[in-house]
This record gives C-alpha cells, sequence and structure tokens, in this order.
C-alpha cells in the first residue's frame, strides 16, 4: 500500500510562481514513476508532468517551461514547481504513482498509475 499527501495548493495571482508537495508514505520502494495531474472545472483530468525511476522527465508540451517537476528520494517527496501562473492552471493537482516503471511515451497515461491522492486546489485569479 502506498499513500499519498499533496500539500502547496491555494490562491496565487497571474504570474505568480507555486511550489506543489507530495508525499509518498508506504511501500515507497515499490514505486517507479511519479506523476502530477490536473482537472480544470468542467474538464477530464489531463497529465501534467512524471519523473521516473533511474531516468526520465516528461512535462506535457504546453507546460514545458513553465513547470517542472522533481523528487526527493531521501525524503519520498515529489514536487510540482509551477511558474508564471494564469487562470488557465487553475484545477485540482493530483499526486500519483505507480509500481511499473513505464516507457517514457507511457508515463502521461492514468493506467500507469497505481495510487493517487486527495488532490489540492489551485486557484488563479486576479
Amino acid at each position: 500500500q502506498v499513500d499519498l499527501t499533496e500539500s502547496g495548493g491555494g490562491s496565487a495571482q497571474p504570474g505568480d510562481s507555486m511550489r506543489l508537495s507530495c508525499v509518498v508514505s508506504g511501500r515507497t520502494g515499490s514505486v517507479y514513476v511519479w506523476g502530477w495531474f490536473r482537472q480544470a472545472p468542467g474538464k477530464d483530468r489531463e497529465f501534467v508532468a512524471a519523473i521516473r525511476r533511474g531516468s526520465g522527465i516528461v512535462v506535457t508540451d504546453s507546460l514545458r517551461g513553465r513547470f517542472a517537476i522533481s523528487n526527493d528520494n531521501t525524503k519520498n517527496m515529489v514536487y510540482l514547481q509551477m511558474n508564471n501562473l494564469n487562470p488557465e492552471d487553475t484545477g485540482v493537482y493530483y499526486c500519483a504513482v505507480g509500481e511499473r516503471r513505464p516507457i517514457l511515451s507511457a508515463m502521461s497515461l492514468e493506467d500507469r498509475y497505481d495510487y493517487w491522492g486527495q488532490g489540492t486546489q489551485v486557484t488563479v485569479s486576479s
């Protein structure tokens, strides 16, 4: 069993930066991929970024350059740094982990993730 808890969400103004954190607890040694997804109001959940054990980072094309993912295995944490936020970034952000090592092209697929956090709300408005 793996448990995930996100934090760091809240309100921001356009142009602000925000860092989301996710602590992974439980059977952390079984995790091979960490990911962030988000769901805007009235829309489907979408992939944001993922990082794979050993090597491999993927950020969705539309967010590359503004968003970055990182992790700290010593602390069992994964982070999402979000810069130059805009109102379209509003949504619930979910941390997820998978126990199988996906190929790079599959890291954006939800079915590669076995455990999900409850989500943290990010609201960007002026």
